[in-house]
């Protein structure tokens, strides 16, 4: 199960990496300040999902769940109060919710594995007197 929710993570983040760079090389890169983060989103994403469809140690998933978390933060943000100067109007489809929902889904399956493998923990057991 838990290669399958790795497969499920590294598609969410390749997804997302994709949907990026593509922005990044039609228009986002002449955007000062926001074009690069773009480009940095893109990069990052890429190296997470290969690392974590490889195998990789758990602390790889939490890592991934905070760049889904602050892109889905950043998207809101273009929209409402703007994210360094930069202000943003509608869903810019189709980019716009494929990048929501995969961040969505990279979010739920990395925060879903965490916690599910956290409860797995052996647990000490003490003995009654």
């Amino acid at each position: 199960m838990t290669r399958l929710v790795n497969f499920g993570i590294a598609a969410g983040l390749l997804v997302s990496a994709a949907s990026h760079g593509y922005l990044y090389l039609h228009g986002y890169q002449y955007i000062p300040k926001v074009g690069p983060g773009f480009l940095v989103l893109t990069s990052i994403s890429a190296a997470l999902a290969i690392l974590i469809a490889i195998g990789g140690p758990a602390w790889l998933r939490a890592v991934a769940l905070l760049v889904s978390v602050g892109a889905l933060g950043a998207f809101v943000m273009s929209r409402t109060v703007g994210v360094m100067g930069f202000i943003e109007r509608g869903w810019e489809a189709p980019h716009g919710p494929i990048s929501v929902l995969a961040e969505a889904v990279t979010l739920a399956l990395c925060a879903w594995s965490l916690l599910r493998r956290g409860s797995a923990a052996p647990r000490s057991r003490t003995a009654v007197s």
